[in-house]
């Protein structure tokens, strides 16, 4: 009985055993090795990342909402017209405001903030109020006058866009960029809440380049490609109706190969940004020079912020921003080229406070700032340098017979190869 007894111990014991070994197994399977790049900067971004699922969700349930509601037929052209001025009029006074808040908080002189900006924080939150309110009709109408300039383009199928063009104004989440630090190079972008203080995002910063011996930047950005669009509130009505054109240009790319190839490669992703950039700017003229002359002299660029940008309104007309920035690409590549990897971040450096003594108030310049700049190539000066890409893709717009052709040709491409067959080589 007690040699039973013993076997049956005995049994259990290797049954235990077995069991324990199959639960290590399973648990050891279950822990998360990051494995690409991407996991690896994932392990630090995770508490701070943008959840899209949720914003397309209640921005769709939005628009449906006000389906119903046609500010374009009820309203006049003329209108239409002053509704639009009087939002981007009032979005200028809360910029102005949020300065003056900014600089009475910043102030040491000031022993109580909070008190000494109560009468404006007070204005601030009426105005932004007044435009929540505004918002819906505007964006309405803005979507109604780009989608008249895209079908004067040619760029609609049975007289109407498709996708059909749908943007919201909303606070836009920043990006994470990675690069390499031997090379420009965007590896990573990573979509991050759009509240993050500045302390967090140094930390995040520093902590993702030392742990993981890479270059790493949050930056701004001025709109999103999903759908519907997302794009910043602005007062710069050139810079909106341009950004709402070239977002539209990504939802369509995005049914074909260009678009779905979008990050596939580096190329490809300058080939798409570069290619909304031009729809973006041309259609974004004509819009304002058919509904908005009296704004045509404004610049139509991003906010200084969106350019990584502090501040550029000290920046004297002698300073050449791009073409002192594409010097700046270029030496850096040629740096990285030779190994000069520490050299070029030096440079890099003492090139920021070159900018900032100009007045542009760069937080910082590294190899991932060009890695994300680098990509909008439409300007033959700037954060691109020497990539061909960008050069490549206003050749094949110089060379097609309208911006639909150009937008059709280049839309249906999926790799550099294509388009530099396409152009020839460069001159």
């Amino acid at each position: 009985m007690s040699g039973i007894i013993s076997g049956m111990k005995f049994g259990r014991a290797i049954n235990n055993a077995l069991v324990l070994l199959i639960c290590i197994l399973l648990l050891t399977q279950s822990v998360f090795y990051p494995q690409t790049l991407t996991d690896k900067v994932r392990q630090y971004t995770g508490a701070f990342e943008f959840n899209y699922f949720n914003w397309t969700l209640d921005s769709l349930l939005l628009k449906v909402g006000e389906a119903g509601i046609h500010f374009n037929g009820a309203l006049s052209t003329e209108t239409q017209r002053r509704l639009v001025l009087n939002y981007f009029d009032t979005v200028k006074q809360v910029e102005i405001l949020a300065a003056k808040i900014e600089q009475i908080y910043d102030d040491p002189t000031v022993k109580d903030p909070k008190t000494a900006a109560a009468e404006d924080l007070a204005q601030q939150n009426q105005d932004q109020a007044f435009l929540d309110e505004l918002s819906p009709a505007v964006e309405e109408i803005l979507q109604g006058q780009v989608s008249e300039g895209l079908a004067e383009a040619g760029l609609t199928l049975g007289g109407q866009t498709v996708p059909s063009l749908l943007y919201h104004t909303t606070p836009l989440p920043k990006a994470l960029i990675v690069s390499p630090r031997n090379v420009v190079r965007q590896d990573v972008n990573i979509s991050l809440l759009a509240n993050l203080g500045l302390d967090q995002i140094s930390q995040l910063e520093d902590t993702i380049s030392t742990k993981l011996d890479v270059s790493a930047l949050v930056v701004d950005i001025g709109g999103v490609g999903i759908y519907p669009t997302m794009v910043e509130q602005s007062s710069d009505s050139n810079w909106v109706i341009t950004t709402i054109a070239h977002e539209w240009t990504h939802n369509f790319l995005t049914l074909r190969p260009l678009g779905i190839n979008y990050d596939t490669s580096n190329e490809l992703r300058t080939m798409n940004e570069t290619t909304a950039e031009i729809v973006g700017t041309e259609i974004g003229k004509q819009v304002i020079a058919h509904y908005y002359p009296e704004l045509q002299s404004n610049s139509g660029q991003p906010a200084a912020s969106l350019l990584g940008l502090a501040d550029a309104a000290n920046a004297p007309d002698t300073f050449d921003f791009n073409a002192e920035m594409r010097t700046t690409r270029v030496v850096v590549d040629q740096m990285l080229k030779e190994g000069e990897i520490t050299q070029a971040e030096n440079y890099m450096e003492l090139r920021r406070q070159v900018f900032v003594e100009h007045g542009y108030l760069i937080r910082k310049i590294n190899q991932a700032y060009f890695a994300f700049y680098g990509a909008y190539a439409e300007n033959p000066v700037g954060a691109a340098g020497e990539d061909p890409v960008g050069p490549a893709v206003r050749k094949l717009r110089s060379e097609s017979s309208s911006l639909a052709d150009f937008l059709n040709r280049i839309s249906w491409m999926s790799s550099f190869a294509q388009l530099q067959q396409a152009v020839g080589p460069a001159q």
